[in-house]
């Protein structure tokens, strides 16, 4: 039976057997690695873990061991640890922290790398400066563990060593560190990833495309443009949704400027972009978010994504919130053309469609419409019995030349 069938069935018992027996390292550490997704605290689990982080031939399989015991929990790691440097596993957390520390310099990696991952989980910034200094440890599967840990413990004075890590010949290295600056989240930690979006490593890219999301300065959108052209498809999504999250973002008093920069950098978008606006619009359940995707869709989307794009926005005229449906509507009359007159048109026909909604489409039409928008504006006129829309409607009709 195969790993993926054993993992999707949970059957320890299968995997501990080939974490024990198997003569092939990828097939151990594969299931070492389901093992640490699969199982509590179960103590025969856990010894097998740990005897193979112990004992095996294979580094690669001992890393995969002492991750899983780090996903199983504290309890887990700590014991290794215990066992493998004496470390007192019931002891008051700071003791347990410097006993840590202490271990940072074990001869074995694999206590090294345990001891990252023990100092990840207490989080004790007093271990920070043990820590920046494990950045530089001669195996790169302690490097990358510490520098989660110090993407964990956030403080930015680790901002950076991190930053001197994305220079690190190996690229999960890379990826730790960009995710721990990510994680610390300052604009000191953020900084050195604008360069880090050149990286030839994809996943280290995808990591420094989506933190850059939260940099608070124009500096970003250069370099977020320029990843919407990414040969990875997961990297050009990530940008997408970074320039939206700049745009929530942004301070009030850079909001203005930073809109406009963007949309004279993305000029009209191709369906690399336009797709997953489209898609943020329609799922997302952030306000914000989607407030900014309302407006950014209207200024972008050209021929290619163009009834997606009015689909999307003219569903979202029926939102809750009334500043998303507003920037919708706005977007609309950016687009402009018979698409969405039409769709207007067949939205004013629809006997469950919302005042809320008929409001903004009866807007729309005025700036939009033609005489086929009159004569239903004229219609609504007659038939409504709410007073914006009637307000919407004479307004619309003005436009379009009065009533006849």
């Amino acid at each position: 039976m195969s790993l993926y069938q054993l993992e999707k069935d949970g059957d320890v018992d299968s995997l501990l057997d080939h974490l024990k027996l198997s003569d092939s390292p990828s097939i151990r550490k594969r299931a070492a690695e389901i093992l640490g997704d699969v199982v509590g605290d179960e103590p025969q689990a856990v010894d097998a873990l740990v005897r193979t982080a112990k004992e095996d031939d294979d580094e690669e399989v001992r890393g995969a061991a002492i991750d899983a015991l780090d996903a199983i929990g504290a309890d887990a790691i700590e014991r290794l640890v215990a066992e493998m440097a004496g470390v007192d596993s019931e002891g008051a957390d700071w003791v347990r922290a410097e006993a840590f520390v202490e271990t940072l310099s074990a001869d074995r990696p694999e206590l090294r790398m345990a001891a990252a991952n023990a100092l990840r989980r207490l989080g004790d910034a007093g271990a920070l400066p043990a820590l920046v200094e494990a950045l530089d440890d001669p195996k790169p599967r302690v490097r990358s563990r510490v520098a989660r840990a110090c993407g964990a413990i956030g403080d930015e004075s680790a901002a950076d060593a991190l930053a001197a890590r994305l220079d690190d010949p190996v690229g999960h290295v890379r990826r730790e560190a960009a995710d721990a600056l990510a994680a610390i989240g300052t604009e000191r930690s953020l900084a050195p990833l604008l360069d880090a979006v050149d990286d030839d490593n994809d996943e280290v890219r995808y990591a420094a495309v989506m933190a850059l999301g939260g940099y608070q300065g124009a500096a970003a959108i250069d370099p977020l443009i320029e990843a919407l052209d990414d040969d990875s498809d997961v990297v050009r999504r990530a940008a997408v949704f970074s320039i939206v999250e700049l745009l929530a973002a942004a301070p009030t008093e850079q909001s203005h400027r930073i809109r406009e920069t963007i949309v004279d950098r993305l000029g009209s978008a191709d369906r690399s972009v336009v797709d997953p606006l489209v898609e943020l619009l329609e799922e997302s359940n952030q306000p914000r978010e989607r407030r900014n995707v309302a407006w950014l869709l209207g200024r972008v989307a050209d021929d290619e994504g163009y009834d997606d794009a009015v689909a999307a926005l003219i569903d979202a005229l029926d939102t809750d919130d009334g500043t998303t449906a507003q920037f919708a509507a706005t977007s609309l009359v950016e687009l402009g053309g018979e698409t969405v007159e039409r769709e207007l048109l067949d939205l004013l026909e629809d006997a469950e469609c919302s005042e809320t909604a008929q409001s903004k489409a009866v807007f729309v039409l005025g700036k939009v419409g033609g005489e086929r928008a009159r004569d239903r504006l004229e219609t609504v006129l007659d038939r409504t019995d709410d007073e914006e829309i009637r307000k919407q409607a004479f307004s619309a009709l003005s436009k379009l030349g009065g009533r006849r």
